[in-house]
């Protein structure tokens, strides 16, 4: 329903800028009907629905035919996916043109005549002209392509779609965020480097630390053994984090995908302590403890 409405939307719109136009061009003589030898009449017409049915059906076969292949390559996915969305730009400026063509319009009259409809049209299309532009020069850069995890303005999520104006980002909850390509700035591409799964686990200050640190390498290789597909190497301990009311806080580091942040650090905490709990080391709780006075 909602893409139904959507495309209601762009249909009126549509329409409404061709009106625009037409209505600029008439005033400013930019466009003479008089000087047009129009050929409107039923057989004219049937040829315009049936070249318009036309080119949308090769443009929707071209476009499906680009969705089949699904390589694991980011860069050929963000090609694919450009060219998916321009298809539809050049699929309307061939109708457009064509179905002028055949109504006896000179499109070459026309093209030359618009200058200050094009002047117009260029003031209001700025933002269009600016998100085009960069999605071009995103596209060479290779700044982020379809299936990068990426962060913009706080939101975390990954590239689904890239187009002529639009980028699509969806997050770890299905949610989608549509953002202009002249608004991608400041991207934090997290898909460029691995990334770090963070754990925190605490031991009771009873703890010989010593002689658990002794054991902590053999118990890295342990766990890292266990998750080969997600571990990318046997977790780091970096030492006492925190001196807490009732522990001392130990990190814990691994290497993982950014994909697999989360899920990573849930397996490492899970791990670490099953592992502790194996070599005798039991995570405390918060105790109270309450002194009195005898008199």
């Amino acid at each position: 329903m909602k893409k139904i409405s959507g495309k209601i939307i762009r249909l009126i719109v549509c329409a409404a800028v061709i009106g625009v136009a037409l209505l600029v061009g008439i005033l400013t003589k930019a466009i003479d009907f008089s000087q047009m030898n129009l050929n409107v009449n039923f057989a004219s017409i049937l040829k315009v629905i049936l070249m318009a049915a036309i080119v949308i059906g090769v443009e929707e076969l071209l476009s499906l035919a680009l969705t089949l292949p699904k390589p694991d390559n980011h860069r050929l996915r963000s090609v694919l996916s450009i060219t998916a969305s321009l298809l539809k730009y050049v699929a309307f400026i061939v109708i457009l043109c064509w179905g002028l063509s055949i109504l006896g319009v000179n499109v070459s009259t026309i093209v030359a005549s618009v200058g200050i409809i094009a002047l117009v049209v260029g003031f209001s299309a700025e933002s269009l002209i600016a998100d085009v532009v960069t999605g071009a020069f995103m596209l060479f850069e290779n700044q982020y392509n379809v299936g990068d995890i990426v962060e913009v303005d706080g939101f975390r999520g990954t590239v689904t779609n890239i187009g002529i104006r639009t980028t699509c980002i969806t997050d770890p909850g299905d949610n989608v965020k549509i953002v202009n390509n002249s608004a991608m700035k400041n991207i934090l591409n997290r898909s460029d480097k691995l990334s770090r799964s963070i754990s925190e686990i605490a031991v009771p200050y009873a703890t010989d630390l010593e002689k658990l640190e002794a054991e902590i390498p053999a118990l890295m290789d342990k766990i890292y053994e266990k998750r080969t597909e997600i571990f990318k190497a046997p977790p780091k301990y970096l030492g006492v984090q925190e001196l807490a009311e009732s522990s001392v806080i130990l990190k814990f580091v691994v290497n993982v995908d950014e994909k697999d942040i989360y899920s990573g650090a849930r397996l490492l905490n899970r791990d670490l302590l099953l592992g502790f709990r194996s070599i005798g080391v039991e995570c405390p709780f918060p105790q109270i403890d309450v002194h009195q006075d005898r008199k």
